[in-house]
């Protein structure tokens, strides 16, 4: 009991000195007390910090992954925009200038993988082709194409406008002059006629169909085929038999006489694409025929019976475009 009583005592002594102490220095208690509670504050905000880089980390990577999740892949080389990049549409494609009137003029033809349309138009504006049908496996490339189409046609007509405006301006002047000089007027024709040139909603079509593949019967021939950066994509999704295919169908297609004007890839942008999907990558580890041995193959197999080479006509390009071209007659 003397023990317990003495330990009693002796806190009791202790807590009187404490309160003591208190009131003595009252401001040095209420600094201790701030301090204790900023160190608290402190540890608070710093775990509030760290769960807010965690958060906004968790955030990035969550806003990574639907990016990742969102990114659109084109396994055909179907891309948007595809010459957005390449082509200035006031210059035009710098593959027009190694292309000849002969070709084209007068003459149905049919460009392959035509992807939004621009060269087809193109063609057809500069060349003044019968018909010619653009055709793609992406139908939202198809439905590119015809807004180019809109496009070019209305910008086809203002021009149409204008020269008959300053064609009739000129004939009115001449004849003024003409008449009061001698009574007589002077006729100037018109040539710039939708019936001379063609309208190009009757000119240009396109199409939408996966071409190596399709079992659509086909009762029309052409005079021209373009296949411009096609063969790769054709290569790597449907193997050498699709490769084949797409070669001896151009062929059946053709008029005797007829011409294909080819643009194959290099075996290098085979690698750079061959991951765009499984199937390609597939398909990559399984071709046995390059690029370079399709010369061979249009003239000893399909049957073609010469080729020239108009690539040299490119040098200089700076539009994108440096690859090989042919042209193969039937």
């Amino acid at each position: 009991m003397k023990e317990e009583k003495e330990n009693k005592n002796g806190i009791m002594e202790r807590k009187r000195k404490w309160n003591d102490r208190n009131k003595k220095n009252p401001e040095e208690n209420q600094n201790n007390h701030n301090e204790d509670q900023d160190q608290k504050n402190a540890v608070k905000d710093d775990k509030e910090k760290k769960s807010g880089e965690k958060t906004t980390k968790q955030e990035v990577t969550s806003n990574n992954n639907n990016k990742k999740k969102h990114k659109i892949v084109f396994p055909y080389g179907n891309y948007r925009n595809y010459y957005g990049y390449r082509i200035n549409e006031l210059d035009g494609d710098p593959r027009l200038k190694v292309f000849e009137r002969d070709w084209f003029q007068g003459k149905d033809c049919l460009d392959i993988g035509c992807n939004s349309g621009i060269l087809t138009i193109q063609i057809a504006r500069k060349f003044h082709c019968k018909s010619i049908l653009g055709i793609d496996i992406d139908s939202d490339r198809v439905s590119d194409a015809y807004w180019h189409l809109r496009k070019f046609a209305r910008t086809e007509n203002v021009e149409k406008n204008s020269t008959k405006v300053a064609r009739l301006e000129i004939k009115n002047e001449v004849n003024g002059a003409e008449h009061s000089a001698s009574g007589s007027s002077v006729e100037i024709k018109d040539d710039s006629s939708a019936s001379s040139k063609g309208d190009l909603f009757n000119v240009v079509s396109f199409r939408q169909e996966n071409f190596a593949q399709s079992q659509r019967p086909s009762g029309k021939q052409y005079d021209t085929i373009l296949c411009l950066s096609v063969t790769k994509w054709i290569h790597l999704n449907w193997g050498d038999d699709g490769l084949i295919t797409l070669f001896s169908k151009i062929w059946r297609l053709l008029h005797p006489g007829g011409i294909l004007v080819l643009e194959p890839q290099p075996w290098q942008s085979y690698e750079k694409n061959r991951r765009v999907s499984e199937t390609t990558a597939m398909n990559y580890r399984t071709i046995m025929f390059r690029p370079e041995s399709f010369r061979e193959i249009l003239l000893d197999k399909i049957g073609f019976r010469r080729v020239e080479d108009i690539t040299a006509g490119l040098s200089g390009s700076k539009a994108g475009f440096d690859r090989p071209i042919f042209v193969y007659h039937k």
